[in-house]
């Protein structure tokens, strides 16, 4: 069985993280809002890409964190098979 790995975020990014993930939660309710009021499709579009975009924003301030902090460590603590975590990151985001 894996070990659980764990990062030690401060509160202060926590809140930041929490606050985006809440505006993620309000637009993703907005569009379903849409959806129940049969708003135009093209609107609803566009909603869903401004979803995207936030998740993807979200999503490289914590890959960008985790290659700074947690990788780094890693690396430096000799555990080169840190690289394929890092390659599979990157195909998961492509």
């Amino acid at each position: 069985m894996e070990q659980r790995k764990y990062t030690y975020r401060t509160s202060n990014d926590k809140k930041k993280i929490e606050n985006r993930l809440n505006r993620i939660e309000g637009q993703v309710k907005g569009i379903k809002k849409m959806l129940e009021e049969d708003r135009y499709c093209d609107d609803i579009l566009i909603q869903l890409s401004a979803v995207d975009k936030s998740v993807k924003s979200l999503a490289r301030v914590i890959l960008e964190n985790h290659m700074y902090t947690c990788i780094a460590e890693r690396f430096e603590k000799g555990e080169l098979d840190v690289i394929d975590e890092v390659v599979e990151l990157f195909r998961r985001f492509e």
